[in-house]
C-alpha cells in the first residue's frame, strides 16, 4: 500500500489459495472442507476401502455379493451430497475470484518517512470511507488520471477497521466527520485546520489517509472507499436490513418521517436511515450510531443462512459490493481473499462498536459548527487501539461504544 515490503515468512502456494502458515493458523475453511470431502470420496470408492487385504481373499465373484451400492447406500447417498456441495462451494469460490478483479485499485503517494511505523505481526487497520461520487468520474478514475477534483467526493463516513491478529474479534471506530483536525495533502504535508470530511474532498485518498494517520498516530494497512450506491445495491441484494426505530420523529432534511418500531429496510429507505442526522437529538453522533447498528444488523443478515444458503443472494451481494469498492493498489485479491477466509467466525456480538469521544461542539473562525474531540480521551483511545487494550478502554468508556440494537435513536 504505498509502502516499502514488510519482511514476511515465506508463503508456499498451496491448490486453496492460501498460504501454508495461514491455512494451518487457522480453523478449517473452504479449501480445507473440500480437500477433506475429496479425500473421504477418494477413500469410499476405492474398492476395498476398509477391509485387510491378503492373497486368500484377492478373487471374488460379483455374482456372490450384493453390489456395493446396495451394501453402502447410506454411504452412497452422502457421496452425492458431498459432491453437489463441493460443486457449489467450488463453483462459488472460482465466482469470487472472478468478481475480485472487479474491484477499483488507487496507488497512494505518500513518502514513508511521512507515516507512522507499520503495522507489527498479523494485525490490521483497515481505513474505512463511505462515499459520495457524484455524477462525475471514479475515484479510481480520478487518480489515475493524476488530477484530484477537489470537492467532486466526499467521504462523512469515517471509520477504522481493526482486526486482532487472531481474527476472532474486531472493532470498529468511527471518526465524526465535523471533527475539527490538521489536514494533510497527498504528500503528506500539513495544510490546514478545517473539518476531518474535508481531507478526502480536497486531497483525496492518499491525503485522507494522511490526515487520519496523524491525527491517530497509528499506521492505517489498507484503504477501503465504499460508494453509497453500492451500500444501496447490498442491502436490496439480501432482501434488506431490519431495524428498530424506538420513537417516531421527523427528518426535514430528507422529508421522511420515521416511525417507531421494527423496520425492514433496504435501497433507498436504507440509505436514509444511515444518513439521518436532523431530528436527532445528539446529531452526528446519533446518525454514526445508526450508520454502525445499521452495519451489525446488516453484518448478521450476510451471515445468516438465509443469505449464505442462497446462491442468488450470495453471489449478488457478492457482485454489489465488488461493483462499488475502491482499494489501495497494495492490497492484492489474494490478500483480500485470505483476509475474508479468516474473518468467517466472527459474529456480531464479536464486534466491538465505538466512536471518538467528544470533547465539546464549538464554532470555528470561519464559522461553521464543529466537533472537538476530547484530547486525553482520544489519545488513550489510540493507544488502546495501538496496544490491544480496546476492551479495557470500552469497559471504562461505555458511553462511547454503541447501544444494544433497540435502543438506537
Amino acid at each position: 500500500m504505498g509502502e516499502p515490503d514488510a519482511p514476511r515468512k515465506a508463503r508456499v502456494s498451496n491448490w486453496s489459495g492460501m498460504s501454508s502458515d495461514q491455512a494451518s493458523a487457522r480453523p478449517r475453511g473452504a479449501g480445507d472442507a473440500l480437500r477433506a470431502a475429496f479425500s473421504s470420496v477418494t477413500g469410499w470408492l476405492t474398492p476395498g476401502s476398509g477391509e485387510q487385504s491378503d492373497g486368500s481373499k484377492g478373487n471374488r465373484r460379483a455374482s456372490s455379493q450384493p453390489s456395493w451400492l446396495r451394501r453402502h447406500w447410506i454411504v452412497a447417498s452422502v457421496i452425492v451430497v458431498t459432491l453437489v456441495t463441493v460443486g457449489g462451494v467450488g463453483g462459488w469460490l472460482f465466482y469470487l475470484n472472478s468478481q475480485l478483479g472487479n474491484i477499483d485499485r488507487v496507488p497512494l503517494t505518500l513518502a514513508e518517512s511521512k507515516r507512522p511505523p507499520v503495522t507489527e505481526g498479523e494485525e490490521l487497520n483497515i481505513l474505512i470511507a463511505g462515499a459520495d461520487n457524484g455524477p462525475g468520474p471514479s475515484i479510481a478514475a480520478d487518480v489515475a488520471a493524476d488530477r484530484w477534483r477537489a470537492g467532486s467526493h466526499r467521504s462523512d463516513t469515517i471509520m477504522i477497521l481493526h482486526l486482532p491478529a487472531d481474527r476472532e474479534t474486531a472493532y470498529l471506530v468511527s471518526i465524526p466527520r465535523d471533527s475539527y483536525v490538521k489536514l494533510y495533502d497527498e504528500n503528506g504535508d500539513y495544510t490546514y485546520t478545517d473539518k476531518i470530511n474535508a481531507a478526502f474532498s480536497l486531497y483525496g485518498p492518499s491525503g485522507y489517509i494522511s490526515t487520519i494517520e496523524h491525527l491517530t498516530k497509528l499506521r492505517m494497512d489498507h484503504l477501503a472507499i465504499i460508494d453509497w450506491d453500492g451500500f444501496k445495491d447490498v442491502t436490496q441484494a439480501i432482501g434488506g436490513v431490519r431495524v428498530f426505530v424506538p420513537e417516531t420523529f421527523y427528518d426535514d432534511s430528507q422529508n421522511l418521517r420515521w416511525k417507531k418500531g421494527w423496520q425492514t429496510l433496504e435501497g433507498q429507505q436504507a440509505l436514509q436511515y444511515v444518513r439521518t442526522r436532523h431530528g436527532l437529538a445528539n446529531g452526528d453522533f446519533d446518525r454514526i450510531a445508526r450508520q454502525q447498528n445499521f452495519l451489525r444488523a446488516m453484518m448478521a443478515k450476510l451471515l445468516s443462512g438465509g443469505v449464505t444458503n442462497s446462491p442468488t443472494k450470495l453471489t449478488s451481494a457478492l457482485k454489489a459490493i465488488t461493483a462499488n469498492l475502491t482499494v489501495d493498489d497494495g492490497w492484492s485479491n489474494g490478500d483480500i481473499r485470505d483476509l475474508a477466509l479468516s474473518v468467517r467466525g466472527i459474529n456480531t456480538d464479536e464486534v466491538t462498536f465505538l466512536t471518538a469521544p467528544l470533547g465539546r461542539y464549538d464554532t470555528s473562525d470561519n464559522g461553521q459548527s464543529v466537533v472537538l474531540l476530547d484530547p486525553k480521551k482520544s489519545k488513550a483511545l489510540w493507544r488502546a487501539l495501538a496496544d490491544g487494550e480496546l476492551d479495557r478502554y470500552a469497559a471504562r468508556h461505555s458511553g462511547d461504544t454503541l447501544r444494544k440494537p433497540d435502543k438506537v435513536k
